[in-house]
């Protein structure tokens, strides 16, 4: 009997090894869950899984090591030169300009008159430039040579022309940086990179007490006073460092040249991934996005929360002058407006931590607020130095670190489409700083201040009660979704997709 064999016959174990290295491939191009949008390129298909996950991890730490210390260092002199009006009012500059304490109040406050509406106009440059490292970095450069010109001020009337063009240059700074780590990281570890922005916010507030009063030695010195001495030098360094970090800085993870062709590729692809299955082909225009925000309860509910928390933050602004009144002279008291934010960094990142950790953000929110009543009451309450340094050294605490929970709360729960999230951000950071410009008037008559504290107590109490209101929105919102049929679909109505539900999306922290 003859047996006739194939012309090809299939070996089962070479089948299943076949098998074995197509599920790799599909697993590599599926790295994110869901995402079947991005194409693994070809300098990542002869790589494991394994070795994916090590170059990420490599890549990562090289961007952390070049790009997060170039931001902080940027977000410390953005802070410094923005302060150092504080700092002047100790060395002369109220005199030499004849000015009054609502005169004070108004420099403070006109700052955000540039600094607000041109927040948006520069967010939308920005995402149009091809080079945004560059573009931050002439934003730099230029705000250090006006904050430097500040010294040339003889009148209060330049002082406030000036002020206004401050406020203009500042403004390409924070959303731009904001923007600028979003276009490296993905969302997951975009949380940890904005809490390193925020704790060189605290450390630019507290460093800039402690060079102010170094300068301070320098009254005199070729006829200039010592608050002109402070805006040449602070004014110069901003100049400088900007010119240097010009030369550093990457722009877009496509063309940097800090990565190698691999990491390149793997930055870009991972990023792809992450908008393929959300809403990287969701398409809204600019107009559509803002006006989609403006119908979301949710937004105008954390727009209200930003703007109590900016107005608690207005007492930063008169930090020196605040503790002047415990009896101390210039230098020590500009020394001693540095510790509240140097353990503010320290609260800040604990806080941070265990809101990562646990998923919560409604428990810190309240911790800090809480903390907020009782140092507020304390400082309305007694002259005496120590309880009052005390309370002071809580207040970045309680008016600062609830505004990073805010901007976590609407990137989370305003999820799709992206353009309305992105709105929701600038409105949140455009409208919510107006409350600087109101609160600056509040701060007068020491050394009790009972205007400023009080007004910093109510708002307190007030975002307390909005954000407790806000939990219980978002709880029976869940509960619907959680429910189905008609009752999840009316949660829907304000941008929650079908594949939303599919993946078991809720409103979370809450």
């Amino acid at each position: 009997m003859t047996t006739v064999q194939p012309a090809h016959v299939t070996n089962p174990g070479e089948d299943i090894k076949r098998e074995e290295e197509i599920d790799m491939t599909d697993d590599l191009r599926l790295k994110h869950d869901n995402h079947a949008t991005a194409i693994l390129p070809e300098e990542l298909q002869g790589m494991s899984q394994a070795e994916l996950d090590a170059e990420e991890k490599k890549m990562v730490r090289k961007m952390d090591m070049i790009i997060l210390p170039i931001i902080m260092t940027l977000y410390i002199l953005n802070y410094i030169d923005r302060q150092n009006l504080a700092a002047s009012k100790l060395q002369g500059i109220m005199e030499d300009l004849k000015m009054s304490t609502q005169d004070f109040a108004t420099a403070i406050s006109i700052l955000y008159v540039g600094y607000l509406p041109f927040q948006l106009p520069s967010n939308y440059i920005i995402s149009r430039v091809s080079r945004p490292g560059l573009y931050i970095c002439c934003a730099v450069m230029l705000w250090g040579t006006i904050s430097a010109c500040t010294a040339a001020a003889s009148s209060y009337s330049a002082l406030l022309g000036i002020r206004v063009l401050l406020g203009a240059s500042e403004a390409v700074f924070f959303p731009g940086a904001l923007y600028y780590l979003s276009a490296w990281y993905t969302k997951k570890e975009l949380g940890k990179r904005y809490a390193a922005l925020f704790i060189g916010q605290q450390l630019g507030n507290g460093f800039g007490g402690l060079v102010a009063a170094g300068i301070l030695k320098l009254a005199g010195k070729h006829g200039l006073a010592a608050w002109q001495w402070l805006f040449i030098v602070e004014g110069s360094i901003t100049v400088g460092l900007g010119g240097i970090f010009a030369c550093f800085m990457p722009e877009y993870p496509h063309n940097a040249k800090i990565l190698s062709p691999t990491q390149r590729a793997l930055a870009v692809w991972r990023l792809e991934q992450e908008a393929g299955a959300a809403e990287g082909r969701e398409d809204m225009s600019t107009t559509r996005a803002f006006l989609s925000a403006l119908t979301d309860p949710k937004v105008y509910c954390l727009i209200f929360c930003m703007m109590m928390s900016q107005a608690m933050g207005t007492v930063g602004n008169f930090f020196p002058t605040i503790l002047n009144s415990f009896g101390f002279n210039s230098i020590i008291t500009l020394c001693i407006t540095c510790p509240p934010y140097i353990f503010a960094c320290f609260v800040f990142y604990a806080m941070s931590y265990y809101s990562d950790k646990h998923g919560k953000l409604y428990i810190p929110l309240m911790i800090c607020l809480s903390i907020g009543v009782v140092i507020y009451i304390i400082s309305i309450a007694t002259l005496n130095v120590g309880a009052r340094y005390f309370a002071i050294m809580w207040t970045p605490v309680s008016n600062v670190v609830p505004q990073l929970f805010i901007y976590n709360t609407l990137s989370l729960h305003v999820a799709r489409p992206y353009p309305k999230r992105a709105a929701g951000l600038a409105l949140i950071n455009a409208i919510g700083g107006t409350s600087n410009i109101w609160g600056s008037y509040v701060w007068y008559r020491p050394p009790h201040f009972y205007a400023g504290f009080g007004m910093v107590l109510a708002v307190n109490i007030l975002f307390m009660c909005v954000i407790t209101g806000y939990k219980i929105y978002v709880t029976r919102e869940n509960k619907k979704l959680d429910a189905g049929g008609a009752r999840a679909e009316s949660a829907m109505r304000f941008g929650i997709s079908d594949e939303q539900i599919a993946l078991g999306w809720r409103y979370v922290g809450y």
